[in-house]
């Protein structure tokens, strides 16, 4: 058998901005084994991965080292590179950020080449490897689709596929379930079942039980920057993820519950107009219509999303989006935010925003969190700025901040347990961190409607738990929320409808107070 790449942690951390985000880890991770990596938010488990795939060196402390080996022969971070490979939710974010929109087929092929973009030409038996991965894949009929069209659950494929296209012995996995649809996720695992026939290994970062690849053979657990133990896994054991201790977090579980909710509720952006009356009229009437769709087409990069949509948001009505990946899920959420709009032909009716209104103003009285807000966020902005230009539904800040501002922000990430973080950057942050922030972002405006794109995305179970009370608590406030989920159970008490995307249509229903279970 070909030897396969070993690593070796001694003694090792890595320090980001002024904080340690991995403390003295000693580690040995054999070519025979496939890990899972589990720990809360802050744990440390990106950044074991960026370390592992060499993106980040060591901090020198002294005696710490990081070791790369194949057999006996040792290689330097440059020529092991060659053997890794890193798939995760930032990953993804960088090619929305920078706006890199290659064909899919291309895409893969830059997995063959080491780059994030195509520098040379393709050859004839490359084209031949990368379609065999994209049937593998399941992806083949997208190979000429541009990146940004695809959803988020074919995008995550498609970088898979272009992470196992060159064959490496490492596969590094950040969350990768995450935002998945049980079709999508069978995908995964096929392509993971090849990938380990053929003597591949993997480190897999999770926060559910259900999303440790099958195959996986040993777990790791951190905390707090520390390595806390490792462990025998095998499919179908039980883990009690939700047992973790929170890092870098004030917040204790039943924080929702404590919380004074009226405390929390902020002055209104300046120039924005009042709307607590509004709020208050909207609920005492339940056949307010909010907001309406009348014959919605909607396309998006010139293919069509949503065919012929009606649908009203009443007030008092609390809906959830389900439907698989690439169904619209995402799109029918940024056209009631703003981002997007009808086809000609179709009609939204704003309740209070009359015709020729700035969307802009809408947006003010939005909170919104998507995975692709995530990715426009850069390394300049501080996680207070970031949750300040909630208020003005903008990103980042483009004048000083008003000391109500500051007050805002401030109760917001003291809430979310992030006032340590108040100074970081988005990079100097885990994900789950980042989640965080954008959350606290949505709710700073104190909006009237929160629209929620798989906002548990890259959540411990604490946080998980603490934002479906959170939610709850709001609802019972009056705010309205439209969710899009692929975990019913993520879902907070109080829901009243469900949405199905399928295939251009949709099919809404009304559903009884036992809807989250």
């Amino acid at each position: 058998m070909t030897p396969r790449l070993g690593i070796a942690l001694r003694d090792v951390s890595v320090r980001r901005g002024d904080t340690w985000a991995l403390r003295h880890v000693t580690l040995q991770l054999r070519s025979s084994d496939r890990w899972a990596l589990i720990g809360p938010n802050g744990a440390g488990k990106t950044q074991l991965l960026k370390l592992l795939a060499t993106d980040v060196w060591p901090t020198p402390t002294g005696s710490g080292a990081i070791t790369y080996r194949i057999g006996r022969r040792a290689l330097d971070p440059a020529e092991a590179k060659r053997y890794v490979t890193y798939v995760g939710a930032e990953h993804q974010d960088k090619y929305t950020r920078y706006g890199w929109d290659l064909p899919v087929g291309d895409l893969v092929a830059t997995g063959l080449h080491g780059t994030d973009l195509l520098l040379q030409p393709v050859t004839v038996g490359e084209r031949t490897r990368v379609a065999r991965m994209l049937r593998t894949c399941g992806l083949a009929r997208l190979a000429g689709r541009r990146f940004s069209s695809l959803s988020y659950g074919q995008k995550r494929l498609a970088l898979l596929a272009r992470g196992l296209v060159k064959q490496p012995h490492w596969l590094l996995l950040d969350e990768f379930y995450n935002g998945l649809d049980p079709g999508y996720r069978r995908r995964v695992d096929a392509a993971l079942a090849l990938a380990r026939r053929r003597g591949q290994s993997w480190v897999a970062a999770a926060h559910r039980a259900e999303d440790i690849p099958r195959g996986t053979t040993r777990v790791l657990e951190l905390a707090g920057g520390r390595l806390r133990r490792t462990m025998p896994w095998r499919h179908g054991a039980t883990l009690r993820l939700d047992t973790l201790e929170p890092i870098d977090t004030a917040v204790q579980i039943d924080a929702a519950e404590r919380t004074d909710f009226e405390s929390l509720r902020v002055a209104r952006a300046p120039n924005a107009p009042a709307r607590r009356r509004r709020r208050a009229s909207a609920v005492a009437d339940p056949a307010r219509v909010l907001l309406r769709l009348r014959d919605v087409d909607l396309y998006v990069n010139y293919r069509l999303v949503l065919r012929a949509l009606n649908w009203e948001l009443r007030a008092g009505e609390q809906w959830a989006v389900f439907g698989a990946n690439g169904a619209g899920k995402s799109s029918f959420l940024k056209l009631i935010y703003g981002d997007l709009a009808p086809a000609l032909g179709g009609k939204i009716e704003r309740e209070g925003f009359p015709a020729g209104t700035p969307i802009e103003t809408w947006k003010r009285h939005i909170g919104y969190v998507s995975p692709e807000l995530q990715a426009d966020y850069t390394t300049n902005v501080s996680l207070f700025e970031l949750v300040a230009s909630g208020r003005y539904s903008s990103i980042g800040l483009a004048d000083r901040p008003t000391p109500e501002d500051r007050r805002v922000a401030a109760q917001w990430l003291k809430f979310f347990g992030l006032s340590r973080a108040a100074q970081r950057r988005p990079r100097e942050v885990s994900y789950g961190q980042l989640r965080r922030a954008l959350i606290a972002r949505a709710l700073a405006a104190d909006p009237r409607i929160l629209v929620l794109d798989e906002p548990f995305t890259g959540l411990d179970p604490l946080q998980r738990t603490l934002m479906r009370g959170l939610l709850g608590r709001l609802i019972e406030k009056g705010v309205t929320l439209v969710i899009a989920v692929h975990h019913a159970e993520d879902l907070p008490p109080g829901m009243t409808h469900r949405l199905y995307l399928h295939k251009r249509t949709r099919r809404a229903h009304s559903v009884n107070v036992d809807f989250a279970t």
